[in-house]
């Protein structure tokens, strides 16, 4: 009797352990294009069309690899409109009476595959470094979840940049030589662009009929598709962008949107690219001498670390982890979140930059739309579902701790040991935003002070008793503290009309 293999827009790789168990002589592969996995939250059209043509590349990649594929485009008269409904649809066409799949990245569509009417057996996604029982067996007992200490086992298990049981460069962590403030100049042209061919097209069409009210801009299109097209992304990078990278992986420049960045996490998180072949590769280009070690020490952190730990973090939290507020916050997402008139150069930028590519870098995500979020007070629920909405490489397995824990420190300090907040200063020591805002990020009260000077000691202040202990912001109190009770109260005052501004729609 033949079986169904389910395959998820973010699992597109033979290897995946699905198809791995299952035998193409008999078994069937179902792929579908669903309403329920695009409007669970309001996605990208890029994201969507991102995957959708991934999706139909890698269905004619299996076809011609001899399994028997079943797939569903969207607009499908046919098309059950959720996964569940797609399975039982097959099965009843097919007679097949069990499904193998591959565990989701989101414990929503886990539950909904084990209450799924055609029984499916889940296979755990061993694409990662780290299983589930290796990440609990590293957490249990620990006082506190450090990514660091996590990372160096990592890196024992892969050999990455290792010497035997040493380090290469006798040091774990080169982060005192990277991130340097923006340069003058950047000699790089960003990631490869690919030129649609006629099946993107096709989806570039559909999405553009589909989901024009969804926030963001669907064309230019210039992702790559499929599993060639991500490797050509990979080696440009590695080429082009890996030497300088760690120098710069924290500037942000007006024009320039992607510095040194790779830009290739949306093909590791569908599957196109796997996490050892990028680190690698990298490696290689350190060992033959393309690359420093900084720069490709801090890149493979960020993969078999930090990738890795969240992942670890958002299945050992379990399902209620998106739900968590330790702070209390519950002002609603700004509208300049969505495109509106914002005075803010820093987040007007970062939010264009997010419309029209669904890509910003990591410290634009943290230090500019999630600082501002942190000390505006702004739901994290909210907060969280706009990540994951608007970035072609956002899955709640990723997205969840980084903007939970990382950024709104809404889980208490699982992830983050402090909260990740700054005033004006930091986002003009690393960037050129505040060179044209109409704010003035040296002033720190009165007619156009930078709002982040204000909010910052807002937060702090209305945040004491949880904060005030902690070793790592006992200086920021003290300097608090030393102002004249005067000033404390203009700043507290002006934070607060700011925010009251912000609340009742107006221009900020």
């Amino acid at each position: 009797m033949s079986r169904l293999v389910l395959v998820l827009g973010d699992q597109l790789t033979e290897e995946i352990a699905a198809l791995r168990a299952a035998d193409p002589s008999q078994d069937i592969v179902v792929m579908a294009e669903v309403r329920d996995e695009t409007s669970y939250v309001r996605h990208h059209p890029k994201k969507i069309a991102f995957l959708f043509a991934s999706m139909r590349k890698f269905a004619e990649r299996l076809r011609g690899a001899g399994w028997r594929v079943l797939y569903t485009p969207l607009d499908d008269p046919e098309n059950a409109g959720s996964i569940c409904g797609e399975l039982l649809r097959r099965a009843d066409e097919t007679g097949a009476t069990e499904v193998l799949a591959t565990e989701p990245g989101e414990w929503r569509l886990i539950e909904t595959l084990r209450h799924c009417p055609v029984p499916v057996a889940l296979c755990e996604d061993d694409r990662f470094i780290a299983s589930h029982a290796e990440f609990e067996s590293w957490a249990e007992g620990r006082k506190s979840l450090r990514m660091e200490y996590f990372y160096r086992e990592m890196r024992r298990k892969t050999g990455l940049l290792m010497e035997g049981d040493t380090p290469a460069g006798d040091k774990w962590n080169f982060d005192h030589e990277n991130r340097k403030p923006a340069p003058d100049e950047i000699a790089n042209d960003g990631p490869p662009r690919f030129d649609p061919d006629a099946t993107v097209e096709e989806v570039l069409d559909l999405v553009e009929r589909e989901f024009a009210s969804n926030f963001g801009d669907v064309r230019p299109f210039w992702f790559a598709t499929d599993r060639e097209e991500a490797r050509g992304a990979l080696d440009h990078f590695v080429t082009h962008a890996l030497p300088c990278f760690g120098d710069y992986q924290d500037a942000m420049l007006d024009g320039h949107r992607f510095l040194y960045h790779a830009v290739i996490s949306p093909y590791l998180n569908a599957g196109l690219l796997s996490p050892l072949e990028v680190c690698r590769a990298a490696e290689a280009a350190w060992r033959d001498g393309r690359a420093p070690i900084n720069a490709v020490e801090g890149f493979i952190r960020q993969i078999i670390g930090w990738r890795e730990y969240v992942r670890g973090i958002y299945f050992l939290e379990g399902p209620d982890y998106t739900a968590r507020n330790a702070l209390g916050h519950d002002r609603r997402l700004p509208d300049f979140y969505w495109g509106a008139r914002t005075h803010m150069r820093c987040l007007a930028q970062s939010v264009a930059q997010t419309r029209e590519e669904a890509y910003a870098h990591h410290i634009q995500r943290l230090m500019v739309t999630g600082n501002f979020a942190l000390l505006a007070g702004v739901d994290p629920a909210e907060v969280h579902d706009w990540y994951l909405a608007v970035y072609a490489d956002a899955y709640e397995w990723v997205e969840a701790p980084n903007v939970i824990g990382m950024s709104q420190f809404a889980d208490g300090g699982i992830v983050a040991s402090k909260p990740y907040v700054s005033s004006g200063a930091y986002i003009n020591r690393m960037s050129d935003y505040c060179k044209s805002c109409d704010y003035a990020v040296s002033r720190k009260t009165g007619e156009g002070a930078c709002p982040f000077n204000l909010l910052y000691w807002h937060f702090l202040d209305r945040h004491r008793e949880r904060f005030e202990g902690n070793p790592r912001m006992a200086q920021m109190y003290r300097t608090w503290d030393r102002m004249d009770e005067d000033r404390r109260r203009t700043v507290l005052r002006e934070a607060g009309a700011f925010l009251d501004r912000m609340e009742a729609g107006e221009t900020v």
